[in-house]
């Protein structure tokens, strides 16, 4: 596969859904909103999305499989596979309530391997995007992660649990340590932000557990291109499909030790 041309053609597709999003924004009806569980929303916003991405993407890569949120391929997940994850709308409930920190977010992977991925923030106006050995970039700006090498040094991102709420006390721990160790902690309220954010050198680090492969897939792939550090909370690599991931620049093992202590 040509990965350069490839994303070059994901970002117009990306394009077109985020024209989407941004028409719908304007005259959203809240009455629309249903509940997949407890404090996870999801709109008709978000179902037309996916099948605008799904749609573009199988037309310029019919091989590759579907890993989506909202499941409108009616797909058997293969995590084996070669596959696109999308969320075709990370932010849901930032969205309903017409708080503009929202993006689009599609990634190709093999198996557990990121190959490409793009996240477009549309009230910004950015994309972010990259491929395997490709380098990650903004609007034809190449990205670097942060140089800070201390906690001390850092602004972190994270995001709070809506569900599972048992490991809700451990988890307030960590926010009580780091609030201490670093210039603060940010919770945006989309993940894929966060990440192309740490990317971009705005985080020093991301972390968070309970998130599925579409929050992270895109993301993960910009910071280690930007030269990140990407591991599950075990400082391995089953981060994609495990549940949660801690992706950060050269403060990474200090930010795992605060974790692992509390977590």
């Amino acid at each position: 596969m040509n990965l350069d041309l490839l994303t070059q053609q994901t970002i117009e597709v990306v394009k077109r859904a985020s024209a989407f999003i941004q028409q719908e924004a304007n005259t959203f009806n809240s009455e629309r909103i249903e509940y997949k569980d407890v404090n996870n929303l999801v709109s008709y916003v978000d179902k037309e999305t996916e099948k605008l991405l799904v749609a573009g993407l199988r037309e310029i890569l019919p091989e590759a499989s579907f890993i989506t949120e909202e499941g409108t391929t009616g797909e058997e997940k293969n995590t084996e596979a070669l596959n696109w994850i999308i969320d075709p709308l990370d932010g849901t409930t930032n969205f309903v309530h017409g708080l503009p920190v929202y993006c689009v977010s599609v990634g190709l992977v093999r198996g557990k391997e990121p190959l490409i991925g793009v996240i477009h923030e549309p009230n910004l106006d950015e994309m972010f995007y990259g491929w395997q050995g490709g380098g990650a970039w903004c609007n034809g700006r190449r990205l670097q992660v942060s140089q800070a090498r201390h906690l001390s040094e850092s602004l972190v991102a994270t995001g709070f649990p809506y569900r599972l709420f048992e490991k809700q006390n451990r988890y307030m721990d960590i926010l009580g340590a780091l609030m201490r160790k670093t210039h603060g902690v940010r919770r945006l309220g989309a993940a894929a932000v966060d990440l192309a954010y740490v990317a971009a050198g705005r985080f020093e680090a991301f972390y968070e557990y309970n998130l599925h492969s579409w929050d992270m897939a895109a993301g993960v792939l910009l910071i280690q291109e930007a030269g990140g550090i990407v591991t599950d909370f075990a400082g391995h690599d089953n981060y994609l499909f495990g549940g949660d991931v801690v992706a950060a620049c050269a403060m990474h093992g200090e930010l795992l030790e605060v974790i692992n202590e509390h977590f």
